[in-house]
């Protein structure tokens, strides 16, 4: 898994570049090969308070197509992070048991009602 990280307003460390990585190889490990490369953008936005907060975008690019989305605003740049992480996790779980369901040949078609006699 490739991660390309972008943050125009936040400096990325080598310890928050660490953070998001074991974060986002504990999350998507599970699926494998199916990952591609995950961008994340890190930028300060306003809160609703009028507090800044941190904004934690991240991109999954799946192989050998697909996509997923995903971000998450906190106060914490760490827990906004985690967030987005778990997010993008269960979106590709989604995304992969929507694909897995077509690939399968259809099921034998049910009949309603009560069996005739």
């Amino acid at each position: 898994m490739k991660i390309s990280y972008r943050g125009p307003a936040i400096e990325l460390t080598e310890d928050l570049r660490a953070h998001v990585g074991r974060q986002l190889s504990f999350v998507l490990s599970r699926f494998g090969e199916r990952i591609g490369e995950v961008t994340v953008r890190v930028a300060n936005t306003d809160g609703r308070d009028g507090t800044t907060e941190k904004r934690c975008r991240m991109l999954v690019e799946l192989r050998p197509e697909g996509r997923v989305e995903v971000e998450d605003t906190d106060k914490e740049l760490l827990v906004a992070v985690s967030h987005a992480a778990g997010r993008a996790s269960r979106s590709v779980g989604r995304l992969l048991e929507r694909e897995h369901g077509r690939s399968r040949t259809p099921a034998a078609p049910r009949t309603r009602g009560r069996p005739r006699r």
